[in-house]
Formats: structure tokens, C-alpha cells, sequence
């Protein structure tokens, strides 16, 4: 079998030809009685409403850009762990949101450096900020990106 052999199994039918005589038909050829829709390359663009200002035109316009990969991060400030309870040592997304911290423990959370901390923790959160994990380091804790 060759290439040229295959047919298909789709089947075939011709298309209506319209226009081309009253035996095919009838008079209008499907197009009803005269006017801008029986006219070859005839009918309104979309969304034209007859005249009156369109819905479209209605709605406020959108401008600018939206970044669909864009990372909204929960933000933490060095000030609000310093605040956390004493017995808490290690920090996870877990850990902040029971305590209320943040909302939700399963989007990204990222830490920055405002405030002081003195006490060692162990922190484990998808980001930091360059002065947030030197002044974490510096109070003798960890820092992990999870």
C-alpha cells in the first residue's frame, strides 16, 4: 500500500451552490427579500447596534498591563517575629499562619528587614530581603528558602 492509496473516510459532499437559477433554491437563494444582508459582502460589523452607541463602548477602558506571572508575596517584617511568643524557635509558613501572621499558609511569604530582632530563630519561608537575613544571621539564627 502506498501513500496515494489511502482514502478517506470522511465523507464527502458538495457544497450548496446558491444563486444559480431558480432550481436551486428558489428565487432569493436563501437570503430572503432585497437589502444590505441579501447584497454580496453585505451585513454590519460585530457589535454594531444600528446606529445607538454600542454596549462595548459603555464600559470603561482598560489600559495598561497585566503580568500574569506575577508573585503576590505575604509580607513579614522582622519586628512582627520579634513579637512572636517566646516558645516559638522555628518559623514556618505553617507557624505564621496559626498564630495569624499571615492569612494563608500555603501562598508565598517573604521577610523583610524592618525593625530589629534579638532572639535566634530559625526561619523557613519562600524569601528574604537582603538586610532581613543579615540581621536574622546576625542574632545568631537561620535562615531557609523553602
Amino acid at each position: 500500500m502506498q501513500v496515494n492509496d489511502v482514502r478517506s473516510t470522511h465523507a464527502r459532499q458538495n457544497r450548496k451552490r446558491v444563486g444559480r437559477g431558480n432550481g436551486s433554491q428558489g428565487t432569493y437563494s436563501g437570503k430572503g427579500n432585497k437589502g444590505q444582508k441579501a447584497r454580496a459582502g453585505g451585513g454590519v460589523r460585530p457589535g454594531f447596534e444600528g446606529g445607538q452607541n454600542p454596549q462595548i463602548k459603555g464600559l470603561p477602558m482598560m489600559r495598561g498591563f497585566h503580568n500574569p506571572f506575577r508573585v503576590e508575596y505575604q509580607v513579614v517584617n522582622l519586628a512582627r517575629l520579634q513579637e512572636l511568643p517566646a516558645d516559638v524557635t522555628e518559623v514556618t509558613p505553617v507557624v505564621l499562619a496559626s498564630l495569624r501572621v499571615v492569612r494563608h499558609a500555603d501562598k508565598p511569604i517573604k521577610v523583610l528587614g524592618e525593625g530589629e530582632i534579638t532572639r535566634s530563630l530559625q526561619v523557613k519561608v519562600t524569601k528574604f530581603s537582603g538586610s532581613a537575613r543579615a540581621k536574622i544571621e546576625a542574632a545568631g539564627g537561620t535562615v531557609q528558602e523553602a
